[in-house]
């Protein structure tokens, strides 16, 4: 590697790598280099999730995140079809359980139709049988288009390209300031200095500390809240046939617990949504006091807190309860009973929450001269990625 590198990527999860292919093909002569804190990649949101391939459904027309989820689907599709990475499109049911819910599905098919998907179908109890004998409900959309795949194969293959364009890797490598010195960019990390004429931070759950390095100054705080996932046993997980959403609240950025057939046909159930008390909190009892303190000295958190109060009790109390947990998800499938399940997998979500204690319910990037930091890309970021790297680069290049 030479003195200065052209374009260093922060975070070897699926955006970062996704970033980093485009930067490689919008400009094929120039270095590139990726850091890593940990010793491998897609180590955290990119594999700590339950790997649907979403269609587009619930994200406001013309948004960032509307528009690059149904560009994202349809060249991640083609990037599994071109690399053999397997994948399966399923569809999936958005289940209405309560009458209150029932007029939300036309909404969503209203929106999904503005969103460019096609064939979506509300039906009735009788037809949602043919799909999923074991569900109960009063009613559901249909999206034909949904999947699910694993999106650490996806950034495995990713990385093998990269490095196969001459893309240097260096992993075990925490980044700790972004400094501009003249017309460079310098990175501190743990292991020494590098320089760069172009920085773009995909940092994740750490994105905020590394684009606002004074707090008292930062425009928004990324949040980490814990998404937790039962598994169904063996013996019960074929009463569920591919995917089961619940109808969504559209004032919180979750979609709510649903049921998952992995791509390898494993059955989640999951996941819910607690605030995490560590910015890599995967379980309850892992506390970083340091990390609580980046958010909750930071003003939008309270504000949030005060809003979404009654919902945070009842995240907890799920998270603590496998009978509270379960309670909500009997509804849909009463076969499938508090002993049919097993804790599973959890992931944590980098939520960004503004100066008003709104979450933020869409893609948002900042520039700051040659640095250019992504400060908010939850799901669908993985479904998205290969749309949102060339967004990204194309961004670092303007």
């Amino acid at each position: 590697m030479s003195e200065i590198t052209d374009y260093l990527v922060i975070g070897a999860g699926i955006v970062g790598l996704a970033t980093a292919w485009h930067l490689s093909r919008l400009r094929p002569e120039a270095e590139i280099t990726i850091l890593e804190k940990e010793a491998d990649l897609a180590q955290h949101q990119s594999s700590h999730n339950s790997g649907v391939i979403h269609a587009g459904v619930y994200y406001k027309p013309r948004t960032y995140m509307a528009k690059n989820c149904i560009e994202g689907y349809r060249r991640l599709l083609n990037f599994c079809d071109e690399h053999q990475v397997g994948y399966r499109i399923c569809g999936k049911l958005i289940t209405a359980v309560e009458d209150w819910e029932l007029p939300h599905l036309e909404r969503l098919k209203a929106n999904a139709g503005q969103n460019g998907l096609t064939g979506l179908r509300i039906m009735n109890p009788e037809e949602v049988k043919e799909i999923e004998p074991h569900l109960h409900c009063k009613g559901a959309l249909w999206v034909p288009q949904t999947g699910v795949v694993d999106f650490a194969e996806v950034c495995r293959k990713l990385a093998s390209l990269l490095s196969e364009h001459g893309v240097e890797f260096h992993f075990n490598t925490r980044v700790e300031s972004i400094h501009a010195v003249g017309r460079r960019i310098v990175v501190r990390t743990g292991g020494g200095e590098f320089n760069a004429w172009h920085v773009v931070n995909c940092a994740g759950l750490y994105a905020d500390k590394l684009a606002f390095p004074n707090p008292g100054k930062a425009s928004l705080a990324v949040v980490p809240f814990r998404g937790e996932y039962y598994v169904i046993s063996d013996e019960k997980k074929d009463l569920v046939k591919n995917l089961v959403y619940p109808v969504p609240n559209p004032q919180l950025p979750f979609l709510g617990v649903h049921f998952t057939r992995r791509i390898d046909h494993q059955v989640d159930i999951g996941p819910n949504a607690v605030l995490a008390f560590a910015r890599e909190g995967y379980r309850m009892k892992d506390v970083n006091a340091g990390e609580m303190a980046d958010y909750l000295r930071f003003p939008g958190f309270w504000r949030m807190a005060r809003r979404y109060w009654k919902v945070g009790i009842d995240e907890i109390h799920r998270s603590l309860s496998k009978r509270a947990f379960m309670k909500k998800a009997v509804q849909y499938f009463p076969e499938i009973t508090e002993k049919d399940v097993q804790r599973g997998p959890s992931g944590v979500r980098a939520q960004a929450i503004d100066w008003y204690g709104r979450p933020l319910h869409d893609f948002f990037f900042e520039k700051q001269r040659s640095v250019l930091h992504c400060l908010n890309v939850p799901s669908p970021a993985a479904t998205a990625s290969l749309a949102i790297g060339e967004v990204v680069a194309r961004k670092l290049l303007s």
